[in-house]
């Protein structure tokens, strides 16, 4: 059976099986009850273990549950800490868990946990058009929370009425680096650095680090004082396509990065870069380009999808694009995303690279326009609409 025919015959049955939330007929018991990948350094992981601690922070009592890859992945992080016992009817689940997965999901934290409550899907999605195997999931969700404009639009027509855009909360929180400098990586002191970062249990295509190694070879060749790193999570995942990719990032001034890193040394890899580079082809938020700005770094990225909420040339730098066909050798994605200007790319990392003061000038707007986007705003008020009190 092809592999989409298979995602939409799971997605389908899934549905059938699990629980049907009823439609809420009050005010939501205050607390929030989070689930998902908590313990799996991945863009859902990463959002739901930031929505545990934004929730503490607004005064709310929470539980976590973790809900591992079937595959049986060791984790990648600390379990993040919940409430003591369980958690009282009526308390909010949120699942971030996307859309196909998500009944399974609901099975297999079973019955007790997920009935007499609203359930929430957090759900992120990069295309304008939302797959048919998502749809069977609606029944099974009161609502759904989404990370970007961009997604909430895609979804609207699924889910009319009931999509809410919570971004991350990141500003709560804000990324903290460990002590690891440039030697501890293995980098030159005086060079720039360009980093890409990306997860390859993600889309290899979406993700288009081609781009990236086109853009950054046409900016500055074989330069020694220039230095790429590709920072590549879960390069076991998929590893034909981390075959391809080390087949071409063979230059003298390319590292792969491809170790298993903590949360805090993550940061430090960030933190030890001069630009950060992003051209992909579509983004339901834009994690790693989102936490770089908030430390301070200049953002160069595909200005389409899930990034422009946050992301603008005031305070960062947009590539042009056009759209393509989108094209996925794991038939995953269908329609239309972003295929980013190389030669606009190349240009502007040259100018940046060549420019420290402007460099510095692009950093402070990115943390200053971060710091005031992605507070827990957003999050406050979709808990309000459940019925929950939340301080101003």
């Amino acid at each position: 059976m092809p592999p989409a025919w298979r995602r939409r015959a799971l997605a389908r049955a899934g549905s059938w099986l699990a629980p049907h939330p009823p439609a809420p007929d009050g005010p939501a018991t205050r607390g929030l009850v989070i689930a998902g990948e908590m313990t799996r350094a991945s863009g859902l992981g990463e959002g739901a273990r930031l929505m545990a601690g934004a929730a503490r922070g607004l005064g709310l009592p929470v539980w976590t549950c973790d809900i591992p890859p079937l595959e049986g992945a060791a984790a990648d992080c600390e379990p993040v800490a919940g409430a003591d016992g369980p958690p009282p009817p009526g308390v909010p689940l949120v699942l971030h868990v996307n859309a196909p997965m998500l009944p399974l999901a609901l099975l297999r934290l079973g019955r007790t946990l997920t009935r007499r409550r609203p359930v929430i899907g957090y759900w992120a999605w990069e295309l304008q058009a939302i797959p048919s195997e998502w749809r069977s999931a609606a029944a099974c969700v009161n609502q759904v929370w989404v990370p970007s404009r961009f997604t909430a639009a895609a979804l609207e027509a699924l889910l009319p009425g009931r999509v809410r855009v919570v971004p991350p909360p990141l500003a709560m929180a804000p990324p903290v680096p460990s002590a690891l400098d440039r030697a501890a990586f293995g980098l030159p002191r005086d060079a720039v650095v360009v980093l890409v970062s990306f997860n390859l249990a993600s889309s290899f295509a979406r993700k288009h680090p081609f781009a990236a190694l086109a853009a950054f070879h046409a900016a500055f060749g074989d330069r020694a004082d220039r230095i790429l790193v590709l920072k590549v999570s879960h390069a076991g995942h998929a590893p034909a396509d981390f075959a391809r990719l080390a087949q071409w990032a063979t230059g003298p001034n390319i590292r792969l990065e491809t170790r298993t890193l903590p949360p805090a040394d993550c940061h430090a890899l960030t933190a030890c870069a001069d630009i950060v580079l992003s051209l992909h082809r579509a983004e339901g938020f834009g994690l790693v380009a989102a936490e770089a700005m908030l430390l301070g770094k200049p953002v160069i990225a595909t200005g389409w999808s899930g990034n422009t909420d946050y992301m603008h040339a005031g305070n960062a730098v947009p590539i042009g694009f056009r759209l393509i066909p989108a094209r996925d050798d794991r038939a995953v994605y269908r329609g239309e995303w972003a295929e980013p200007d190389v030669a606009e790319a190349a240009e502007r990392l040259r100018a940046l690279a060549d420019d420290p003061a402007l460099r510095q000038y692009l950093g402070r707007r990115a943390r200053a326009s971060a710091l005031a986007q992605l507070d827990a705003q957003p999050l406050a008020a979709a808990l309000r609409g459940l019925g929950i009190e939340v301080p101003s």
